[in-house]
């Protein structure tokens, strides 16, 4: 793909209430079920939930824009919504520390429209049940072909092309590159442009509302 081609992928916001197809087991999906509607109400879409020893007990919870962004004051505003509710449900029998994060410019990849957003990257797959023999694939990200991922691998040191349903990955990941770090940073750039412009237009919002009050009081 066209370096044009991946930007312009990776800059489109996916609908935000699509599915995601790769998902967690066991207790982690007992945390996703309560977190994922807390997330997509506050606007943000839940990427994944994880649960580690670390510092005794750790979960994180991935979440994201639409835009596949997410600045600190997001996590921030998640974890606020989400902990009262965590408490309230208390799916885990011990203390342990909620983590909200991005997904990291390395990020797993849960979404179909992951799969289009990230064509032209390096990735690492892998897959429930062995397709054509194994389990385990790296390669470059085609997209997507109906309900699968198509994915340029390199075998034998031949080149070739597999379809792999998305249903059937267990894991999908990102391989850390320059071109993918470049990227991440042009669109957290983008992001933050974004941001600020539309301060500047709430604060100019709110001088013409005060303006308009005041012209109304001398009138009176």
């Amino acid at each position: 793909m066209a370096e044009s081609q991946a930007e312009q992928a990776a800059n489109a916001a996916p609908n935000e209430t699509e599915p995601r197809l790769i998902v967690e087991p066991g207790l982690p999906a007992r945390v996703a079920a309560i977190a994922e509607p807390v997330v997509e109400q506050l606007g943000y879409r839940l990427v994944r939930v994880k649960i580690s020893a670390a510092d005794g007990c750790t979960v994180q919870i991935m979440a994201e824009r639409p835009d596949g962004t997410m600045a600190v004051e997001d996590c921030e505003a998640v974890s606020r919504a989400l902990s009262p509710v965590l408490d309230m449900a208390d799916p885990i029998e011990r203390a342990y520390r909620l983590e909200i994060s991005s997904p990291g410019i390395d990020r797993p990849l849960v979404r179909k429209s992951d799969f289009d957003r990230y064509a032209g990257h390096l990735v690492k797959i892998e897959t429930e049940m062995p397709i054509g023999g194994r389990k385990r694939f790296r390669g470059e990200l085609l997209g997507t072909e109906g309900d699968a991922a198509r994915i340029r691998h390199d075998e034998a040191g031949e080149e070739a092309e597999v379809l792999l349903p998305i249903e059937e990955i267990s894991e999908a990941k990102l391989v850390l590159t320059d071109e993918l770090v470049t990227q991440a940073l042009r669109r957290e750039k983008a992001a933050k442009r974004q941001a600020r412009a539309a301060k500047r237009e709430e604060r100019h919002r709110r001088h013409k509302s005060g303006h308009a009050g005041h012209a109304a009081n001398q009138g009176d």
